[in-house]
């Protein structure tokens, strides 16, 4: 039986095949210091691959927290059917290859000097990388801050206190009750997240609250997978019925431009007051606070990099990959986070030992649980165009699940989300 190509990349990507091909160990004893910043997904990644690419170089990650929690799969809290804890991963695997990790908190690079100052002290370096994740453009929106987002109507876009508060206001939420969720506009983390996040609390509706609702925001007028997820919708939350569990609203007139916090009420920028029992605000998104004081960032907010080697074409020698680059069409997702820090490692190898740098490929793939038992994906592979100036998807290389599929399909959708979750990690983090 032929095998499809989008079936054969949506086995090999939850089996872990893609996500460790093209590295191979070797040591050109170049001695020389790479520091890497910050221990999300893309900087786990290109620590542990440098050390593949090549055992002489002296990696060190600083990281000023002793955990990290996947922000992918954090949307099953919600429903109930995770724990906060079954997405939390130390850095003993990676000290395991000889990894030097500092759990402290940068505080400013020297690009000058090729110095990282750190609360625990100062680490020069040959090369440096950046992978600061994102942060959040409170001041779009009037009356929102970091704060009320910490302790009243929390975004939860990164997996952690504000995951465990999002789901304790559900929880005491009436039946009866509607959670309005903001989406934020193009371009942020993780495109498929917001719809998930929907489908995960129509959910835990569905068995526990009948009679509420999710009322989603969206000042897009499209979404990533939006026929999949609103078939799923359909089928099992009467989406489009005077009774479903979710409905969507979108448009330029449905941005937010103000929020009363004590009311958990929002004002659109069509005029409308929407008065919510659980308010989720996902905010407008930015490169992380780092990149902005270290000098990463351009008018966009984003980090422009040179997309065959990732490094800063604003910092020469520090190089950014993960959410915070400017990397399309790769989306904003911790798979392409790993891919990107791989392709970086790869080049930081081959320019510290005075090699040409490869033209490389980038791998992409996205499960969304939508209900029990049933998953939508998404797959692509790129690779870099001749002049390496830009990123190109490679034509009939992946795919999205059909519509129409069986159930056994989507369960076995199901089934590849939560195996890629437990080998993806595996890469990363061990």
């Amino acid at each position: 039986m032929k095998l499809k190509r989008r079936d054969f990349l949506k086995a090999a990507m939850a089996g872990g095949l893609v996500l460790t091909s093209g590295i191979a160990t070797r040591s050109w004893g170049a001695n020389a210091k790479v520091v890497v910043v910050g221990g999300g997904t893309g900087g786990a990644t290109v620590a542990k691959y440098l050390k593949l690419a090549d055992p002489s170089i002296e990696v060190t990650l600083i990281e000023k927290n002793p955990y990290y929690y996947t922000c992918y799969m954090s949307n099953e809290v919600l429903s109930g059917d995770r724990t906060l804890d079954s997405l939390k991963f130390d850095y003993e695997g990676l000290k395991k290859r000889g990894i030097n990790v500092v759990i402290a908190e940068v505080t400013g690079i020297d690009a000058s000097t090729r110095q990282v100052k750190t609360t625990a002290g100062n680490f020069s370096y040959d090369r440096c990388v950046v992978s600061p994740g994102i942060d959040y453009r409170y001041d779009t929106i009037a009356g929102y801050s970091a704060d009320i987002a910490e302790n009243t109507i929390p975004h939860a876009w990164k997996a952690g206190t504000q995951t465990t508060l999002l789901r304790s206001q559900l929880e005491a939420m009436p039946n009866g009750g509607t959670f309005v969720m903001v989406a934020p506009p193009n371009p942020y983390r993780c495109p498929p997240a917001p719809y998930e996040r929907a489908s995960q609390v129509a959910r835990y509706f569905k068995q526990y609250k009948p009679n509420s609702k999710v009322l989603i925001l969206d000042p897009k007028l499209t979404f990533t997978k939006q026929p999949l997820f609103e078939e799923a919708w359909m089928k099992l939350y009467g989406y489009g019925t005077n009774n479903s569990l979710i409905e969507w609203v979108s448009g330029a007139d449905k941005t937010i431009t103000t929020l009363n916090a004590a009311q958990k009420q929002v004002i659109t920028a069509g005029k409308q007051t929407v008065t919510a029992s659980v308010l989720n605000i996902i905010p407008a998104q930015k490169a992380g606070a780092l990149a902005f004081t270290a000098g990463l960032t351009d008018s966009s907010g984003w980090c422009p990099v040179q997309l065959e080697s990732f490094e800063s074409t604003l910092k020469p020698n520090i190089h950014v990959i993960g959410d915070a680059c400017t990397a399309a069409p790769l989306p904003k997702s911790g798979f392409a986070a790993n891919s990107e820090a791989k392709a970086c490692a790869l080049a930081i190898a081959a320019l510290l030992n005075g090699r040409a740098v490869g033209r490389t490929s980038f791998n992409n793939g996205c499960y969304s649980v939508v209900g029990e038992g049933y998953a939508i994906s998404i797959v692509a592979v790129y690779r870099l165009s001749g002049d390496r100036l830009s990123i190109e998807a490679i034509p009939d290389s992946g795919g999205m699940s059909p519509l129409a599929a069986s159930d056994e399909d989507h369960l076995m959708d199901a089934q590849y989300a939560y195996s890629w979750y437990n080998n993806f990690t595996r890469d990363v983090f061990m």
